[in-house]
């Protein structure tokens, strides 16, 4: 049976799709912007009808901020007959106010002060298991730090045991440099349960919740990655570098991204820059030209400022950046819909082959122990 979850900031949906590709079954989501909703049932429906034609739309549960919700009412649509024994919400609380491109707003920025909501709304719903993911400066940065462990500290007192870490999307397959915070919880009366000896459950946790294997570890010191070259050139492809690693999956894997939905989703470029700067450089605060043979930098897009092509006069395209995020070609966005909107969407988003390798990792342990449980209850 397919373990149930709730989903806050749900976005365009990349998380719950690694989620789903894990095995979970998302029941029930939220998103209070009405553009990331749309994007959200176009782009899960199109994918999920890529595998069975027959599946039925998808849909934002409620457009409400989470801020105003009830949790006796977001428990009675998501599971109107009964709570399930076990299940689990996940989410990204909006990070621009602890990020280091954003103005360090902190918790009491608009976006920031969603973190609290979001470990507010866990603790009063009460789920079995829970993950947070942000960005490392939530944890790290001394202006944020002291906050972020007051609410891993009520999350203690409210029964949950937690471990978390910062993974880097490059060394799990993504072609980018993406930092992200991930936090775990679960309730202890669960863990007692699967480990009845334990005196320290988050001991338990921390011994037996296996992060993620690294498919590419120390990948961005590991190879020798190019620098750059002359716009319009054809670079040499290094021997030593993962292609799976580098920017090429998402401009010339075929099939050619131009060809499919969202493939000419572009800014129409006005600057002359678009026609001077080396291919690779990557050094200003905006008209970063990637290269095709190096990974991505943090694909964190907003208003018209999305990276430049390396080997084309324009931006990139939705379906290139969508790439850059792992998301799957069958993941379509829809053409009523801003561009500024689209890659929004694509910028806030967790790369689904992160999302999926999280996700993995937390069906494993959760079916490890409870096979235990059941088999040491039969025996």
């Amino acid at each position: 049976m397919k373990i149930p979850l709730i989903s806050f900031f749900t976005g365009g949906g990349f998380l719950d799709l690694g989620f789903e590709q894990a095995g979970f079954d998302i029941r029930w989501t939220n998103e209070h912007n009405a553009l990331f909703a749309s994007i959200y049932s176009h782009g899960m429906t199109s994918w999920r009808r890529s595998a069975n034609p027959r599946a039925s739309m998808a849909k934002i549960s409620s457009t409400e901020s989470i801020a105003t919700l009830r949790p006796e009412n977001v428990l009675a649509e998501a599971f109107p007959s009964m709570r399930p024994e076990l299940f689990g919400v996940i989410g990204g609380p909006p990070c621009t106010d602890f990020s280091n491109g954003g103005l360090h707003g902190g918790h009491d920025g608009d976006a920031g002060r969603m973190t609290s909501v979001y470990v507010s709304m866990l603790r009063r719903i009460q789920p079995s298991f829970f993950l947070l993911e942000n960005v490392p400066n939530l944890a790290s940065h001394p202006r944020h730090r002291a906050i972020f462990e007051k609410l891993l500290a009520s999350l203690d007192a409210a029964g949950y045991s937690v471990v978390s870490k910062t993974l880097n999307a490059l060394e799990y397959g993504v072609p980018q440099e993406r930092r992200r915070l991930f936090v775990i919880g679960f309730r202890r009366n669960l863990l007692r349960s699967w480990f009845p000896r334990a005196a320290h459950p988050k001991r338990m946790l921390e011994l037996h919740l296996k992060w993620p294997e690294k498919a590419y570890p120390d990948a961005k010191a590991k190879y020798a990655w190019p620098t750059t070259s002359a716009f319009g050139g054809q670079p040499v492809r290094p021997t030593d570098v993962p292609l799976g690693l580098c920017v090429w999956q998402s401009v010339c894997k075929r099939p050619d991204p131009e060809t499919i939905a969202n493939g000419k989703d572009y800014f129409i470029p006005y600057s002359d820059k678009f026609s001077e700067i080396k291919e690779g450089d990557v050094s200003g605060k905006s008209f970063k030209r990637l290269h095709r043979y190096r990974y991505s930098p943090t694909a964190w897009y907003g208003n018209n400022e999305v990276h430049m092509h390396p080997f084309k006069q324009r931006r990139l395209s939705v379906r290139e950046s969508l790439r850059i995020q792992t998301v799957p070609d069958s993941y379509e966005m829809p053409t009523d819909v801003p561009l500024s909107a689209k890659f929004k969407v694509v910028g806030n988003g967790v790369p689904c082959r992160l999302a999926n390798a999280i996700a993995s990792t937390l069906k494993s342990f959760i079916e490890t122990n409870k096979a235990q449980v059941r088999d040491g209850a039969a025996a």
